[in-house]
């Protein structure tokens, strides 16, 4: 069965009602990075970052996956895929796509302030100032990648990239690094599928100018067919 790696970013959850990091408006348009996502933040302004993503946590539960994450996840009718995500939300799962490499983190964890691979889940609820991790009582933190800070997964999604047969990049500016380096991993003779509004500023990919929940079902659809011969 053929590999298909399919790289998301905050574009294919738009439609669902989750703010783009580079958008005009809604969430990140309220707050500054420095204040509410990154290490340095957590230190000085503990109680505003718990609350921003306190914040983040009820819009996800809100939304609902789209017509995009449904026709990602009936890829798995066709081929073996992995998705692979710039995005926080668990919007995919909900889809049902079944191997999924969160690069950036979880918003239904918390994690451990010393060590981040203590996670519990949280769900949907709010996470209190005062949440300790039972087995090293240190104050629970977002589950999430801050900037300024190491990407765990992101060998892993370099080995998954480099295995791929056929590439789909959905939703993302390929502006965020290391995550927007993965497609250099891809072999040479894969082709690569963006489905995006915006012209592409990479070469050698066969642009789809839609938004995701407009321009993946047809993608998807195609690509099975001619997978079943």
């Amino acid at each position: 069965m053929k590999k298909c790696v399919v790289f998301t970013g905050s574009g294919v959850s738009a439609e669902s009602g989750i703010a783009t990091f580079r958008g005009d408006s809604g969430t990140w348009a309220k707050h500054r990075i420095e204040d509410v996502c990154t290490p340095e933040a957590l230190v000085k302004n503990y109680t505003g970052v718990i609350d921003f993503y306190n914040m983040r946590r009820r819009e996800v539960a809100k939304a609902m996956p789209n017509d995009a994450h449904k026709a990602i996840a009936r890829l798995e009718e066709g081929f073996d895929v992995t998705v692979v995500t710039q995005n926080i939300d668990d919007l995919h799962e909900r889809a049902l796509s079944s191997d999924i490499i969160h690069l950036h983190g979880e918003i239904t964890k918390l994690c451990s302030s010393r060590d981040k691979s203590l996670t519990v889940n949280i769900g949907f609820r709010d996470q209190g100032y005062d949440e300790r991790h039972p087995k090293d009582n240190s104050l629970l933190r977002p589950f999430i990648v801050f900037f300024g800070e190491a990407v765990p997964l992101m060998t892993k999604a370099v080995e998954v990239a480099s295995q791929a047969d056929i590439m789909i990049v959905v939703g993302t500016s390929l502006q965020v690094y290391p995550a927007a380096s993965l497609l250099g991993y891809v072999r040479r003779d894969v082709p690569i599928y963006l489905v995006d509004p915006v012209a592409p500023r990479v070469d050698g990919v066969i642009h789809i100018a839609d938004t995701a929940a407009k321009g993946v079902p047809p993608l998807v659809d195609r690509l099975l067919v001619e997978q079943r011969g």
